[in-house]
C-alpha cells in the first residue's frame, strides 16, 4: 500500500493521507470514489487550526468556586491548562461523589453528536460504555435528525427501514418506476454524508442512471435546488410544513375519481374506514379536498388534482426527506406518505412504495451488501432511564418535571454533572439562548474535545481529544460496500489522547478498568471487532481477509448485490404469512395504540394541524419563514472555521438566501450583513438573493459556531449565523417529542452600522491559577 493510499475514514468520505516531515500536508480522495467530497480539502487545516483544543483546561471560575457562585462564568470565564492527572483526577473524583451524594441518576451521558468516524474510537459509543460500566447514567434515545419519525413508524409499518434502509433500491426504480413524487426533494449534498463513513460515494451516479431511465421526477419543496438539475424535475413549491395537507388533497382525488386500490387497502391495511369520514369531511364538515389543500399549501387544486391522476396512472415511488418530520406535527407527513402510498397500492411492488431516506444521506437506494459494520459493544445501562435527544435543556432546567413520550410518562431526574464528548448541542439544540441557560445549571460539565466549539467553551473541564488521523480504527458504515483500515498517520497534536485513553485512565481510577477494557488495547479491540464482524457476514457468504491481511491492504470491498431489493415485497406476496412488526401485523392507517395515548397533539390517524408558527396567521412582525438545512460546505458544525467552510462565508457570516421580492422589500442585496430575528434570539448572516427560494421562505445552512457578541449578556446577538439561536425548543408532538427546528417565523433587516467582529474561530483566553 503506497503513501498515497493509506486511508483515514470520515463521515464524508475515504482519504489517503500524505504525510511530509511527520505533519499532514493533504487529504486525497480514495481512488475508488467516483464524487469524492471538497470537504475532504480542509483536514489538514483542520488538524492544525488555532481552534485546537492542546492541553487538558478548567474553568478559572469552576476551579475557585466549584458551582458556589451560581456557575454564571460558563461561556465566559479564561480556562486554565492543567496535567493530564490533575484534570483526571477532577474528573474521576465528579463521578465517585455525585454517585454517592446523588445517585447514577443525576450524571447525564448521553452525548449525542456524529464525532468522528471510525468504529472504535466512536465518542459518544466510548462515553456509553464507559458511563454504563462503572454504575450507569441518564442516556438519550432517538436523534436530531429523524425524531419524530423514528417513534412513529414502528406502530404503522413495523420498522424503521425506510428511514434509512434497506429500502427500495435506485436500480429497481430506474427499471419499473414512472414517476417519483419527492417530498424535500433530494439533495446531493446529503447524499455526501455517510455515518461511520464511505469509500465509493455512489448515490449520484445512481440517481443519473435513474434520471436516464426515463423516469420522471417532481420535487415539492419551496427550495428548488432540494433536487438536481440534471434530474429535471417539475418544482411544486408549497408553503413550508403544509405537506400533509398537500397529501391529504391528493388522497381526496383518488377517492373521489375512484383511483385508490380498495383491494390492498382491505387485505393489507387497517383502519382506513375510520380515516376515510374524516378525508371526505363526514366528521369535521371539512373535505379535505384538492382546493382545500390549495389554500393551505398555496398550490394550485388543478395542480394537485393532475399529480393524483398522474400517480394512480403508472408505478409511482414517494419519497420523504428527514427534513419533513422536523417541524411541528412533524409525524403526520411520515403517516400521511405511507397512507398515500397504502391507498395508490403500490407497497411492495418494484419501484413503487415510499421510503423516507432517499436524498437524506448517501446509501439508501444504493445497491450495496448491507453487512453491518464492526462494533464497539455500550453494554447495558444499569439505570435503564433515557430522555428524548431533543429534551436536554428540559431535563437541566426543569428537574422533576413530567413529559409524555410514546405512551409512557417520564420524570426528569436533578442532574448535576453531564459529560460529553464527540457532539456540539449547540449546533444540534434548538433556542441556544435557553440552552446557555441550562447548561448554567449542573455542578459540572465535563467535555471531551478535539477543539474549542461552543460546547467546550460552555465546560468546566476540557480533555483535548485526537481526530481520526491521529489514531487508529476501522471505517465502515451497514450500507457501504467497503471497510477501511484506519491507520494513524501522525503522532497526536499538542496533548490530545484518544477516547479510549482517556475512559481507561479514568475507569482505572473508578475502580472499573477491567469492565470497561474486557484486557483488550487499542489493537486488540480493532482486532476483536473486525472478526466478529468477519464470522457474522460469513455466515450471510459474505467473505473477507482476515484482520492482518485487511490491515496491511487498507480496504476490504464487498460486491454488490445483483438482486434489487424491494421494501415490503414479501409482505405484499403474503401478509398472512410475512406480517409487519405492528400491532394488527398490516399497514395502519389508523392505529388503535396510538388513538389510545390520547395525544390532542397526534391522534389515531393522519390528521392536518396547523403548526405554532407559519405563514398563514402569524402577526407581521416576523413573516419570512426560515428553512436550515444541511450545509455544503461541512458536515453539521465540523471544520467550520477551515476549508470550503471557510470559503464559503460572506463578510465571514454564514450565507442567507432570500427570494429577490423579499431581498428588495428589505433594501438587501447580494454580499450585505443583514440580521435576521425574532423574539427568541438575533443572529448576522451574509445576504445572498436567489430567485431558488419560494417567496416569503429564507434559506440559511446549520453549523455556523454560536458565536454571542457578549456572552456575558443573556439573548446576546449571534454575530456568525448560528440560526438555532432564532428556532423552538418544542417537541414535534407528545409521541415523538423530536425537534421542530423548521417550524420559525423570522424577520430580516439590512444591518446598520460596523458589525462586530466573529471571534469563535479564535481560541478562548487562557488565565494561571
Amino acid at each position: 500500500m503506497n503513501n498515497r493510499e493509506r486511508l483515514t475514514s470520515t463521515h464524508w468520505g475515504a482519504g489517503a493521507v500524505e504525510v511530509k516531515d511527520g505533519r499532514v500536508v493533504a487529504v486525497h480522495p480514495f481512488s475508488r470514489d467516483p464524487h469524492p467530497s471538497p470537504i475532504l480539502d480542509g483536514m489538514p487545516d483542520g488538524l492544525y487550526a488555532p481552534t485546537r483544543v492542546a492541553r487538558p483546561a478548567i474553568r478559572k471560575g469552576w476551579l475557585e468556586h466549584r458551582g458556589r457562585d451560581g456557575n454564571k462564568g460558563r461561556g465566559t470565564d479564561p480556562f486554565v491548562e492543567v496535567s493530564w492527572d490533575e484534570a483526571l483526577d477532577l474528573v474521576a473524583g465528579e463521578v465517585l461523589r455525585v454517585r454517592k451524594d446523588h445517585g447514577s441518576q443525576a450524571i447525564f451521558g448521553g452525548s449525542y453528536g456524529w464525532s468522528s468516524a471510525g468504529a472504535f474510537h466512536h465518542a459518544r459509543t466510548q462515553l456509553r460504555r464507559f458511563l454504563f460500566t462503572s454504575g450507569g447514567c441518564v442516556d438519550q434515545v432517538t436523534n436530531y435528525s429523524y425524531a419524530a419519525g423514528m417513534i412513529i413508524l414502528p406502530h404503522i409499518i413495523g420498522t424503521n427501514a425506510p428511514i434509512g434502509g434497506p429500502m427500495t433500491t435506485w436500480r429497481s426504480i430506474a427499471k419499473h418506476t414512472n414517476l417519483m413524487v419527492m417530498f424535500g426533494g433530494a439533495n446531493l449534498r446529503n447524499m455526501q454524508v455517510y455515518s461511520g463513513g464511505t469509500g465509493e460515494h455512489a448515490s449520484e451516479s445512481w440517481l443519473r442512471k435513474v434520471h436516464e431511465a426515463g423516469v420522471k421526477f417532481v420535487s415539492i419543496t419551496p427550495v428548488r435546488d432540494d433536487s438536481p438539475d440534471f434530474l429535471g424535475a417539475e418544482w411544486l413549491a408549497p408553503k413550508p410544513n403544509s405537506d400533509t395537507a398537500v397529501m391529504l388533497g391528493l388522497a381526496h382525488t383518488l377517492v373521489v375519481e375512484g383511483l385508490h386500490d380498495k383491494g390492498f387497502l382491505a387485505t393489507h391495511c387497517v383502519g382506513f374506514d375510520k380515516f376515510l369520514p374524516y378525508l371526505t369531511g363526514e366528521t369535521d364538515g371539512v373535505p379535505k379536498s384538492a382546493a382545500w389543500a390549495a389554500g393551505i399549501s398555496g398550490l394550485d387544486a388543478a395542480t394537485i388534482q393532475d399529480l393524483a391522476r398522474r400517480m394512480a396512472k403508472g408505478r409511482t415511488m414517494l419519497a420523504a426527506t428527514w427534513s419533513l418530520q422536523r417541524a411541528d406535527h412533524g409525524e403526520q407527513p411520515y403517516w400521511m406518505l405511507a397512507v398515500l402510498s397504502a391507498m395508490l397500492g403500490q407497497v411492495g411492488l418494484p419501484g413503487g412504495g415510499f421510503g423516507y431516506g432517499y436524498g437524506s444521506i448517501g446509501g439508501p437506494g444504493v445497491p450495496g451488501p448491507e453487512a453491518g459494520a464492526p462494533r464497539f459493544p455500550t453494554e447495558r445501562n444499569p439505570l435503564n432511564f433515557a430522555i428524548p435527544v431533543a429534551r436536554v435543556a428540559d431535563l437541566l432546567l426543569e428537574p422533576g418535571k413530567t413529559i409524555d413520550f410514546d405512551g409512557k410518562r417520564l420524570t426528569y431526574p436533578d442532574i448535576k454533572m453531564v459529560f460529553w464528548a464527540g457532539g456540539n448541542p449547540f449546533h444540534h439544540h434548538q433556542d441556544i439562548n435557553r440552552l446557555v441557560e441550562a447548561f448554567r445549571r449542573p455542578d459540572t460539565v465535563v467535555v471531551n474535545e478535539i477543539a474549542w466549539t461552543s460546547t467546550a467553551r460552555h465546560a468546566d473541564i476540557v480533555l483535548p481529544a485526537t481526530t481520526s488521523i491521529e489514531r487508529n480504527d476501522i471505517g465502515a458504515s451497514s450500507r457501504d460496500r467497503y471497510v477501511i483500515a484506519m491507520h494513524k498517520h501522525i503522532e497526536p497534536v499538542g496533548e490530545a489522547r484518544d477516547d479510549f485513553a482517556i475512559f481507561s485512565a479514568l475507569a482505572r481510577r473508578i475502580g472499573s478498568f477491567d469492565a470497561f477494557t474486557q484486557g483488550r488495547d487499542e489493537m486488540g479491540w480493532l482486532r476483536h471487532m473486525y472478526e466478529e464482524y468477519r464470522g457474522g457476514i460469513a455466515l450471510r457468504d459474505l467473505h473477507v481477509p482476515a484482520f492482518d491481511t485487511f490491515w496491511e491492504s487498507g480496504y476490504v470491498e464487498l460486491p454488490v448485490p445483483e438482486e434489487d431489493f424491494v421494501l415490503f415485497e414479501a409482505f405484499r406476496r403474503d401478509p398472512e404469512a410475512h406480517p409487519l412488526h405492528t400491532a394488527s401485523g398490516k399497514i395502519e392507517i389508523f392505529c388503535e395504540d396510538i388513538a389510545g395515548f390520547g395525544y390532542d397533539d397526534c391522534p389515531g390517524h393522519p390528521t392536518w394541524m396547523p403548526p405554532y408558527e407559519w405563514l398563514d396567521g402569524n402577526d407581521g412582525r416576523h413573516p419570512l419563514h426560515m428553512i436550515t438545512n444541511q450545509p455544503k460546505s461541512r458536515l453539521h458544525s465540523q471544520l467550520d472555521p477551515v476549508g470550503v467552510s471557510a470559503a464559503s462565508k460572506i463578510a465571514g457570516r454564514e450565507p442567507v438566501r432570500l427570494n429577490p421580492g423579499d431581498a428588495a422589500a428589505r433594501g438587501v442585496a447580494t454580499g450585505d450583513i443583514v440580521e435576521i430575528f425574532n423574539d427568541r434570539g438575533r443572529c448576522l448572516a451574509g445576504a445572498e438573493v436567489s430567485d431558488r427560494l419560494r417567496p416569503g421562505v429564507i434559506q440559511i445552512s446549520t453549523g455556523a459556531w454560536y458565536d454571542p457578541a457578549d456572552p456575558a449578556t443573556p439573548n446576546s446577538l449571534d454575530v456568525h449565523g448560528n440560526p438555532n439561536v432564532l428556532t423552538a425548543d418544542r417537541g414535534t408532538s407528545r409521541l415523538g417529542q423530536g425537534p421542530s427546528p423548521l417550524t420559525a417565523m423570522v424577520e430580516v433587516r439590512k444591518y446598520a452600522g460596523e458589525a462586530p467582529a466573529v471571534t469563535v474561530h479564535e481560541p478562548p483566553k487562557m488565565a494561571t491559577r
